[in-house]
């Protein structure tokens, strides 16, 4: 299914850029070569091939290098890029955004700007297409530039979680020299919010796989249900109940999602039929050939790992959990034994590896809950990634779709607004409920309303071969359920945005990270664009 879906799009992904230029050079009507306009009537397929066009930015910028994957884990308490015996320096980008002391120059602030708003464009130029007819739609146009729009609205929400204070940018066709605007946080969220509830009316209700990948209106829903959640962070009002208000819907939608039985259903090569998955980025290797389109394996695993997959490429090893969030897991929570690779690693054949490179060279490779530091570390420190299935044969790139939103995101959002509101036994009905499937005894899923409100579990402090400090996670504000969250939701690309809304992105210390300043909750603007755009301002403490 996901290789019939990817040749539909990618056959005809210049289409509408075709249409576009078509409208600027005079043409014969006898000229085969370029679509002309006026001839042209688009076919269900080719509707479902010019809207897939647009949204073909998700992979370079979740899951490109230094992407927005990176930019919501490696700043955070569960995910640590160390120097390793192979390199992983790379300048000292991974230490510097580790802890905390990021500028305005790195690759990082620069990668999701960039391709996002390289989406946002896409979205405007289709959307300019068809409004001024260039794009022949007619029973299809209210829903297609309804879809587009809350793609439109799920690009800047990337954009007002990391920047904030952004231009919002809805033309295509504007002057030579135009420099957008900036917004406030605050406008950003109302621009997305307003964006999403105007349109909801015109997105299909259906849920299949016509519609998988693509903003239906319970995709939809759930997108504005994580800007309520954010509402605080992102414009100073809370919006708790509007959140509930948003998931309901989709619970009681008749929809057909569920939470899978077992977790790793969500994540496994072929995981595009999953019942949990509400708005997934297909990504197939046949079709999606950009080399860090799909590559956490590639950044996690060990390069004798090579063997144990059959992999087609040598993996560059470097990515690993930071063990103070590992040791916050109930050794009996399969959410720890699924989605981490520890202990002694075996090739495919059933044969020990053995470490490759370093101080320990030839010695087992037994994966240890253990680090130094961000700055040094041999192959055999750290826990490795495993949640996303790593098919035999894999190449660089994974098969396995990304989803993006689930179910068990929308009961957890839930939640955590019942939390909130003063309503921790509805809360802890629905946690339960989501971690029935991580324990083999029904007992350990069950989890108290006074469980929840408690402090975090995560032994905050700095943990490293230099320094130990000790600050616990006690105080931390329904701290528990922050941990409920790390343990069903890590290696997701959104722990930063958690534990910003918890108040702990710039409070706390781990590994080798110290606060640095509530300032660094947000990214800055990357400088080459303040400096090319006069109407832009950094953000404060940049």
């Amino acid at each position: 299914m996901k290789k019939i879906r990817y040749n539909k799009i990618f056959s005809l992904f210049f289409l509408s850029l075709a249409l576009l230029m078509s409208a600027c050079t005079e043409l014969e009507d006898t000229s085969y070569s370029v679509i002309i306009a006026e001839q042209f009537e688009p076919t269900d397929e080719d509707v479902v091939a010019i809207i897939g066009s647009a949204y073909g930015s998700w992979v370079p910028i979740l899951n490109h290098w230094n992407g927005f994957w990176r930019a919501q884990e490696v700043g955070a308490d569960q995910i640590v890029i160390p120097a390793r015996p192979n390199g992983w320096v790379d300048g000292g980008i991974y230490r510097r955004i580790h802890e905390h002391v990021w500028t305005t120059d790195e690759d990082i602030v620069y990668a999701t700007w960039d391709r996002t708003y390289s989406g946002i464009a896409n979205c405007n130029r289709i959307l300019y297409q068809i409004e001024s007819g260039l794009l022949p739609l007619e029973e299809t146009k209210d829903a297609v530039i309804a879809e587009l729009k809350v793609l439109r609205a799920a690009y800047y929400y990337l954009l007002c979680d990391l920047y904030g204070n952004v231009p919002i940018v809805t033309d295509f066709d504007v002057e030579e020299g135009y420099l957008p605007e900036q917004s406030s946080r605050a406008e950003v969220y109302n621009f997305i919010v307003s964006e999403i509830n105007e349109n909801l009316q015109y997105l299909p209700t259906e849920n299949s796989m016509l519609t998988y990948g693509r903003f239906n209106v319970w995709a939809a829903r759930t997108l504005l249900a994580k800007m309520y959640l954010n509402a605080e962070v992102y414009s100073g009002t809370a919006k708790w109940s509007e959140c509930i208000d948003q998931c309901n819907e989709i619970i009681n939608s008749n929809a057909g999602f569920i939470l899978e039985s077992n977790q790793k259903s969500v994540f496994v090569t072929e995981n595009q039929f999953s019942k949990e998955i509400i708005f997934g980025i297909a990504i197939d290797d046949q079709y999606t050939k950009g080399w860090n389109d799909f590559d956490i394996h590639m950044q996690t695993c060990q390069p004798s790992m090579q063997a144990k997959y059959n992999l087609t490429q040598t993996p560059w090893g470097g990515m690993c959990a930071i063990p103070q969030f590992i040791e916050t897991f109930d050794p009996a929570d399969k959410r720890l034994t699924n989605n981490y690779m520890m202990g002694q690693q075996y090739s495919a054949s059933g044969e020990p590896l053995l470490v490759t490179m370093g101080g320990l060279v030839g010695q087992p490779l037994a994966l240890i809950n253990e680090l130094p530091g961000v700055h040094f570390s041999e192959e055999i420190h750290g826990y490795r990634f495993e949640k996303f299935e790593i098919g035999l044969g894999s190449s660089n790139v994974l098969n396995n779709d990304y989803p993006l939103f689930r179910y068990a995101d929308v009961l957890m959002m839930k939640a955590e607004c019942l939390l909130r509101t003063g309503d921790a036994d509805g809360a802890a009905a629905i946690v339960s409920e989501v971690r029935a499937r991580a324990f083999d005894d029904p007992a350990k899923a069950i989890v108290t309303g006074d469980q929840l409100s408690q402090g975090s579990s995560y032994d905050y402090g700095l943990r490293n071969e230099f320094t130990s400090t000790t600050e616990g996670g006690d105080d931390i504000l329904f701290g528990r359920f922050l941990d409920e969250l790390g343990w069903e939701f890590n290696q997701e690309g959104r722990r930063r945005q958690d534990m910003i809304r918890f108040g702990v992105f710039t409070t706390k210390s781990w590994l080798s990270h110290s606060p640095n300043g509530d300032y660094r909750s947000i990214y800055p603007i990357p400088r080459g664009r303040l400096e090319t755009n006069s109407n832009l301002t950094q953000n404060p403490g940049y």
